[in-house]
């Protein structure tokens, strides 16, 4: 059975930029880095940054993101400094709770989240979607 979220890994052209965004614009810890490679942590999610030469050059198309948990307090601080960092905005927020959908700068889908799943569900059970089901 699994248990969580082991680790992210995030393909990224160059590690020294991607180093930079993780650690100075998103604040995560960093850990390990090396030339081709890095380990930062987002609260305690272990997220490991790869150089790969084939990774694409902007975000793909779909809906697929990961979004990391920021507090209340800090969500508005953080949102400017990824704002002031330049980072391109890909959706405005339309669930409940505070969000920011951003890219980083390999394009990847990312999203600051002041929320968690439980308002998520409370939010559900007041305004249900079309054949939402729940099974608690």
């Amino acid at each position: 059975m699994l248990t969580g979220l082991n680790h992210l890994t995030f393909a990224v052209r160059d590690v020294a930029r991607a180093w930079q965004f993780y650690v100075e614009v998103l604040g995560c810890r960093p850990v390990a880095r090396w030339p081709q490679g890095g380990y930062v942590l987002a609260g305690d999610l272990w997220v490991a940054l790869v150089q790969d030469a084939q990774t694409r050059a902007g975000p793909w198309p779909e809906y697929t993101h990961a979004a990391f948990s920021v507090s209340a307090a800090d969500f508005p601080r953080l949102a400017e400094r990824l704002r002031a960092a330049g980072a391109v905005i890909w959706q405005a927020n339309w669930t409940e709770g505070e969000s920011l959908y951003f890219l980083d700068p390999d394009g990847h889908k990312l999203e600051i989240h002041a929320s968690d799943l439980a308002a998520r569900l409370r939010s559900a059970r007041a305004q249900p979607w079309a054949g939402l089901e729940f099974f608690d």
